[in-house]
């Protein structure tokens, strides 16, 4: 089972707070300043994706070199969603469908759901799952807390 209750608070934003020394992770692992660069395994539309906000968001802290696989799996599930959002206005959501007899005959047809349906709706799931990590909706960008200014002595010297 998950953990329950709210996302906890940001280390920054709990020293900030003022909460008590126990309760702050003073040794929480942060990533280098490395450079953030795409995977080899994602496709030329995937690219694409990635260089509309991956400047963006590594400027701002958010997209880091631990994030690359993350942001890159966002990528990928943005292509497969407008790939099968494609199929869907072109084929219709509802489509024809043959039915046989058990003799493997053509016996007529029945409407029924697209498929692509299934597709579009998985990868809208984790195009919204993963988006949320990196703050891609309003609702999900009110709950990141973005420093104004990288000091990384910053936070000792609040706990000293």
């Amino acid at each position: 089972m998950g953990k329950r209750g709210p996302a906890p608070k940001p280390t920054a934003l709990r020293v900030l707070h003022g909460d008590r020394r126990d309760r702050i992770n003073t040794a929480e692992p942060r990533p280098d300043e490395l450079e953030v660069r795409p995977p080899a395994w994602l496709n030329a539309a995937g690219l694409e994706v990635w260089e509309q906000l991956a400047d963006d968001l590594a400027a701002k802290g958010v997209l880091t070199a631990w994030d690359v696989e993350a942001y890159a799996n966002w990528c990928d599930a943005v292509v497969r969603r407008r790939d099968a959002a494609e199929h869907v206005a072109t084929e219709g959501a509802v489509v024809e469908i043959p039915v046989y007899n058990k003799n493997g005959d053509l016996t007529g047809h029945r409407q029924g759901k697209n498929a692509w349906l299934l597709a579009l709706d998985a990868a809208d799931a984790q195009v919204q799952r993963y988006g949320a990590r990196f703050g891609l909706t309003p609702s999900d960008r009110s709950q990141l807390n973005i420093a104004p200014a990288k000091d990384p002595a910053g936070a000792e010297r609040l706990l000293s």
